[in-house]
């Protein structure tokens, strides 16, 4: 069976470029994507960060998906932490009664930002913790309700919109397993426990109503060029936003420059290499090479992209060079 290959869109916007900018873009991104065949298109939630602007995503996936046909769009994801589940179960509800099958739900544990935003957001400290039943009351509030019960989601109940564990740790996994959901794991940011999540998850799966089998996405980046040289020139946008990170700088996208003037020191780089250890860089054959591993020792179900370049005609050009590459997977 072959593997689908799928997109993360955080909406980032250009050093000098506003949000609208950023949007604009994305819809012809997406418009791409859904002409060239690939599965899904998530949106990420951060808040209070400046050069993402995908802090409302609910409203961002209704603004895709009105402008595309094919491609499931979703949330990866909804911070839960930061929401009701009413509130989620109401806008995903909306959503799906709007779009029908085209909607994704994909849940993460962590607020996704930091403690001053998160008590910006008016969810207290402990939500984290009450996860898993929290879960389960969006999953419920999506079903058929029953004739007597009292709490409902309007619209909501009975549109059943898929709902998938997103994580970074053994935690999630374990989630996803027991309540026998698919479960997509954060490569593109946290690549040191994916081989052990995985492992998790797939011996601990419960098959539920939902899924007979286990299903597991991997998210990693794609810097592509048409040389390896190209390739990670194209890559220290990423680089810079990495280290921008670390530093809790804006995290505009910057144009690319040579590896060897980037100002970050050795630790820096270090830990930049760390978290883009999954990252496929280089020339087509190369990201071919690297995929059909990960495919091969992992027989990964969906590969979600992250295609973290300035050059918007280059991030376009980069789905076309997935898209030829795919059917080569094994």
């Amino acid at each position: 069976m072959s593997v689908e290959f799928s997109l993360l869109e955080l909406a980032s916007v250009r050093i000098n470029e506003t949000p609208c900018d950023s949007f604009t873009h994305a819809v012809a991104y997406a418009k791409a994507a859904d002409a060239l065949g690939f599965k899904r298109f998530w949106l990420a939630e951060h808040h209070n960060m400046q050069g993402i602007a995908s802090s409302a995503t609910a409203v961002l996936i209704g603004h895709i998906a009105g402008n595309t046909q094919q491609l499931r769009v979703g949330s990866g994801g909804i911070m839960l932490p930061n929401h009701s589940p009413l509130i989620v179960a109401e806008q995903f509800g909306t959503l799906a009664s709007i779009y029908g099958d085209r909607i994704d739900l994909g849940l993460g544990r962590a607020p996704g930002t930091d403690p001053v935003t998160s008590r910006a957001l008016k969810r207290d400290d402990g939500a984290a913790e009450n996860f898993a039943q929290e879960v389960q009351v969006i999953q419920q509030l999506l079903q058929p309700s029953a004739p007597q019960q009292r709490l409902r989601a309007v619209p909501g109940e009975g549109t059943q919109v898929p709902i998938w564990i997103l994580g970074s740790s053994l935690y999630s996994a374990g989630l996803a397993a027991q309540l026998g959901l698919p479960y997509s794991f954060a490569g593109h940011f946290a690549p040191a426990y994916m081989r052990a999540a995985l492992k998790r998850y797939r011996a601990e799966f419960r098959p539920s109503a939902h899924l007979e089998k286990p299903y597991f996405i991997l998210g990693l980046p794609v810097i592509w060029g048409e040389t390896e040289a190209q390739a990670i020139l194209n890559s220290s946008t990423g680089f810079q936003r990495i280290v921008a990170l670390f530093r809790g700088e804006p995290l505009w996208l910057r144009p690319p420059i040579d590896i060897a003037q980037l100002d970050w020191s050795a630790g820096e780089k270090q830990n930049v290499e760390e978290f883009l250890a999954l990252a496929q860089i280089g020339d087509e054959l190369q990201i071919l090479d690297g995929l059909q591993q990960l495919r091969d020792e992992l027989a990964i179900d969906e590969f979600m992209f992250t295609i973290d370049v300035y050059d918007r005609d280059l991030r376009i050009q980069t789905l076309s060079m997935l898209a030829r590459i795919k059917d080569h997977l094994r």
